[in-house]
């Protein structure tokens, strides 16, 4: 029995478990969790650095199972769930205990009337209630290690929905089990076949419905594991599945439909995790548009994030976004199957030069590597091959020898070529018996060989009996149905070894401890405010960035002194707390190479603020820096991933481009330079129509010690933007022109 201080369940149970009509989704396996005594290291804000793993074995596997609200009753919801619980339990091996306050016995089985009758201490309690909050109170007593719940009606409905979820959340949190759910179904408690072998995708969705694709794809052979249906959230969440599934044996590629992150920066562990075990994660974002991301928040009331940043941190953490459900299918399954690539040249290879010219054109557009095969490898090819035929790359055998001997001998000298890792063979149509003979002798090289052959079935019918029997017949043949899925599926496969290759965790070296940098710079900030053009530059000089030689004066005669000292020419700024944009509001002079001129500038300037009644602490004498690039680089804070570093070409030039590349600190020196190449204006840096290249290491410089600002200033600093930062010619430097800060 249970322990004695059970309570028993509310009194409107019988209301409840009889008014619930939702269905869940489902999983599979193990894995050791770290102790709960272990020491979880935090970094210099405070914020974990390790993905907190939850021991999901016992969700997976329960040995015991409560069914809360169990029916046998004809015409009920719950009656097919249940029924359908009890052949899943049937099927892992589990004992399960109806639970149903006048119910004698449900399926044959002996119900019991309430949680403090259960005859063992239970690993799972399905709740089959409309309100699960008193049931989860009672259930806080009995050690139960998860529950699930269906009902819906929580965050997805709006404020009193969402109000509810928070007080279920709460309830889970004092009780010390954990939750999945609202608003899940029956998907966690799926039938997977048990006939397939090889590595298996894991799948979480949070929306059912959107996981049938990849479910399904056990039909054409591909084996699934798992299937975490996450829903609302209160409690478990999609991070917390990725962190278990990456260490599962069994799991090749995790497979995600994502409405919205709980908490970006689970996600982001999560990530690390599956980054450093090699586990490919493979999503579906939802929310790239305004339209989407109001949609995705309305069913499953999450925030949905600034798209941007969302699908810069999935980027750097490796985490392969694509945008169909289709694409999901084809990139996990092949990232899940497919060994380490020996090279990353790619050769097309058909009976056609247009259908080889076609799919060649798209796979370089694309960014595949085509590599141009070697003249002692073409002569080769032209044993077998007419020689009036390319065999550069793409390699059109112009039909014929794919019916004899020759087939078979292309093939192999293809795959022989030390440059090429992955063959890629588009079948637009079924002309048997050339397309059956070379189905079957693709499928037989694949066996032989540890490289990637990728084919495309093209016909629209999929029922003949080269595709049906002998491509998916075949584990190590990857085939598609489209030229933009195999594209799709390769790049992320070629990506992510390349990716997986060079990894190494940012937490690794993220800071632990404030520098004296920021105990310099702490002085400066000054809370709930916009920070002076002259204090924000302080606060960057104590970080090591360089700024113009510059003075802060309050008089006209000062800032002649000032000039002198700084050196003609100068530029002139009008310094304030609330001065954001100055150029518009005529706040800047720039070239003054005289004292009578600066003595005008400063009169104009303070007039100019007395007249927009903008409060100045002074004016700035600035050295004039002319030669460079214009960049800019910030800091933001994002709703989900807290502060961001953002770059871009400088001026206006990125409000009115949007060029700009962001990441999600902690990043290494590999990421900041990464930034660089995403940005289209790129070229600048590298020096264009006689301009010298600009000093990137500088500007990465820069980069590196904005991001350490903004990890140990965390949500203290609002915003950062240094605009423009000029990069001198290589070997100069970097110097911030302009700066604004807000502090929170």
């Amino acid at each position: 029995m249970l322990g004695s201080t059970h309570g028993t369940l509310t009194t409107d149970f019988r209301a409840r478990v009889e008014a619930c009509g939702e269905t869940p989704r489902a999983a599979v396996h193990s894995s050791a969790a770290p102790s709960a005594d272990d020491a979880v290291p935090v970094d210099v804000s405070g914020r974990p650095l390790h993905a907190d793993v939850p021991d999901l074995d016992r969700f997976f596997r329960p040995e015991s199972v409560a069914v809360i609200g169990a029916s046998d009753a004809e015409g009920r919801p719950n009656t097919g769930i249940t029924r359908q619980l009890i052949a899943w339990a049937e099927r892992v091996g589990a004992r399960i205990h109806p639970v149903h306050p006048t119910r004698p016995t449900v399926f044959g089985l002996a119900c019991h009337a309430s949680v403090a009758d259960l005859p063992e201490q239970v690993d799972l309690a399905v709740l089959l209630v409309s309100d699960p909050l008193p049931v989860i109170e009672e259930l806080a007593d009995t050690k139960v290690k998860f529950a699930v719940a269906f009902a819906s009606g929580f965050a997805e409905t709006g404020g009193p929905g969402a109000a509810a979820q928070e007080r279920l959340a709460a309830a889970v949190r004092r009780s010390g089990l954990r939750l999945l759910g609202p608003n899940t179904n029956l998907n966690a408690f799926e039938e997977f076949r048990d006939d397939l072998d090889g590595p298996a995708i894991a799948l979480i969705t949070q929306s059912g419905h959107q996981g049938r694709p990849v479910y399904t794809l056990q039909e054409l052979g591909i084996r699934l594991s798992h299937w975490a249906p996450t829903g609302n959230e209160a409690d478990l969440e999609t991070s917390d599945f990725i962190s278990y599934f990456a260490g599962q044996p069994e799991v090749g590629a995790i497979a995600c439909y994502v409405e919205g992150l709980k908490d970006g920066r689970s996600f982001l562990l999560a990530a690390d995790r599956a980054a450093r075990n090699g586990v490919p994660v493979v999503a579906v974002k939802v929310g790239r548009t305004e339209t989407g991301a109001r949609t995705a928040a309305s069913h499953t009331g999450k925030l949905t994030g600034a798209d941007t940043v969302v699908d810069a941190a999935m980027r750097q953490f490796g985490v392969i976004r694509v945008d169909g459900l289709d694409e999901l299918q084809d990139t996990a399954a092949l990232l899940a199957r497919a060994r380490r690539p020996k090279a990353d040249g790619v050769v097309v290879y058909s009976i056609s030069g247009g259908t080889g010219a076609h799919f060649s054109d798209l796979a370089t557009e694309a960014g595949l590597t085509l590599p141009t095969l070697s003249q002692a490898k073409q002569d080769e090819l032209h044993q077998w091959i007419p020689p009036y035929l390319n065999v550069a790359n793409p390699v059109d055998n112009g039909g014929h020898p794919v019916g004899d001997w020759r087939g078979r001998k292309i093939i192999d000298a293809i795959l022989a070529d030390p440059s090429v890792g992955v063959l890629i063979c588009p079948i637009t149509g079924p002309f048997p018996p050339m397309s059956d003979k070379l189905a079957q002798d693709l499928v037989d090289a694949a066996e032989q060989t540890d490289k990637l052959i990728c084919v495309i079935w093209g016909s629209p019918v999929g029922t003949e009996d080269a595709y049906r029997t002998t491509l998916l017949g075949s584990s190590r043949v990857a085939t598609f149905r489209t030229f933009g899925n195999c594209i799709t599926a390769v790049r992320a496969y070629l990506g992510h070894h390349r990716f997986a290759a060079g990894y190494r965790s940012p937490f690794e070296d993220a800071p632990r401890t404030p520098s004296p940098s920021y105990r310099k710079a702490q002085a400066l900030m000054r809370p709930g405010q916009q920070l002076s053009e002259h204090a924000a530059k302080q606060l960057l000089r104590a970080y090591g960035i360089r700024v113009p030689r510059e003075q802060l004066v309050t008089s006209a005669a000062a800032a002649v002194r000032a000039a002198g000292l700084v050196g003609y020419p100068v530029v002139m700024k009008a310094s304030g707390p609330q001065l954001g944009h100055k150029t518009e509001l005529g706040l800047v002079k720039i070239g003054l190479t005289s004292a009578s001129q600066i003595r005008d500038a400063y009169r104009e300037l303070t007039d100019i603020a007395r007249y927009e009644n903008v409060p100045l602490d002074g004016i700035l004498v600035c050295q004039m820096v002319e030669r460079g690039v214009e960049m800019v680089v910030g800091v933001t804070q994002d709703d989900l991933f807290g502060p961001t570093v953002t770059v871009g070409l400088g001026g206006v030039l990125v409000e009115v481009l949007h060029d700009a590349a962001v990441r999600v600190p902690p990043f290494g020196e590999d990421q900041a330079r990464a930034m660089l190449t995403e940005l289209r204006g790129h070229a600048l840096l590298e020096g264009v129509r006689g301009a010298p290249p600009a000093d990137v290491d500088a500007l990465v410089e820069v980069i590196l010690r904005i991001q350490r600002m903004a990890l140990e200033f965390g949500d203290e600093l609002s915003e950062l933007d240094i605009n423009p930062l000029m990069v001198l010619p290589r070997g100069q430097g970097a110097v911030a022109l302009d700066a604004l800060a807000i502090c929170r």
